[in-house]
């Protein structure tokens, strides 16, 4: 089992939320159960997928036939939960702010806490995430509506399928950001440079042509407005394999909860985001 670092007197695993590390410590200490947009802005952000070793296979053909909302950090061994490559002392069942469990592709608990739930055969799958590329626009000057009001980035269900490989299968989810024109612009030319965190928007404007009829009604996450001078920009999310999950209907998996990601030690400067 790992180990917490000891935290100085009267201290708090949040009282730095700059560092990878710290968020994990508050999470794994019950200190931390929101979403994960704004923390630790320097390093790379990940969802996770964790399913039975019967079934990663599939999975991962799956993560290769549609890179843009899957791009694939790391894979581990089954039963393996300590990830040394995406961190120091990061133990997967512990570290994520909360989870979400399924059963025949039914969701049947959101826990903090994943030891309860851990077998041997499971085999957890770490996909980029685009709360990673928000540092980039960050510093280069572009707002991030969500981001200032301390909310989750809005994610919707599109009706863009995605490449199916055996029982994975459903339609491509999507994260929204709105933007004026010129940062639109920037934007799409900052993300397309990190396909390993979902790379260059898939669609700018209107929302009606990728399936998607009310921006007040994401499917997860928490609406922002659009402004009339702005733009809504649409990047692939991964939360589409959670979508691919419940088509599957697996006898058995786990997942992040929307917008509350591992945040692992890589940097974002490393995949090209400064």
């Amino acid at each position: 089992m790992s180990t917490s670092p000891p935290l100085p007197p009267g201290g708090s695993a949040l009282d730095d939320r700059s560092s990878g590390r710290a968020v994990r410590l508050a999470a794994r200490q019950g200190q931390l159960s929101t979403h994960t947009s704004g923390l630790a802005r320097e390093q790379v952000q990940a969802n996770l997928a964790i399913l039975p070793a019967a079934l990663a296979g599939d999975f991962l053909r799956f993560c290769q036939r549609n890179p843009k909302p899957c791009p694939l950090l790391a894979v581990s061994e089954p039963g393996q939960y300590l990830l040394d490559e995406l961190g120091e002392d990061l133990d997967i069942r512990t570290d994520v702010p909360r989870y979400r469990v399924w059963r025949q592709g039914e969701l049947v608990a959101e826990p903090t806490d994943l030891r309860a739930h851990w077998r041997d055969d499971l085999v957890t799958f770490a996909l980029g995430c685009s709360f990673s590329f928000e540092h980039g626009l960050l510093a280069a000057g572009i707002p991030l509506r969500h981001v200032q009001q301390g909310r989750n980035v809005a994610m919707y269900r599109t009706h863009i399928a995605t490449r199916p490989a055996g029982p994975f299968h459903g339609p491509m989810v999507v994260s929204m950001r709105p933007m004026k024109a010129a940062d639109a612009i920037r934007a799409v030319q900052i993300t397309a440079r990190v396909p390993e965190v979902h790379g260059a928007p898939i669609h700018l404007g209107d929302p009606a042509l990728i399936g998607i009829h009310d921006l007040s009604r994401p499917d997860y996450g928490d609406a922002v407005e659009v402004l009339p001078d702005e733009l809504p920009v649409f990047w692939a999310c991964g939360v589409t394999p959670q979508s691919a999950i419940a088509t599957a209907r697996p006898e058995f998996c786990i997942t992040h909860a929307p917008g509350h990601m591992l945040v692992t030690d890589r940097l974002n400067r490393q995949l090209g985001l400064g």
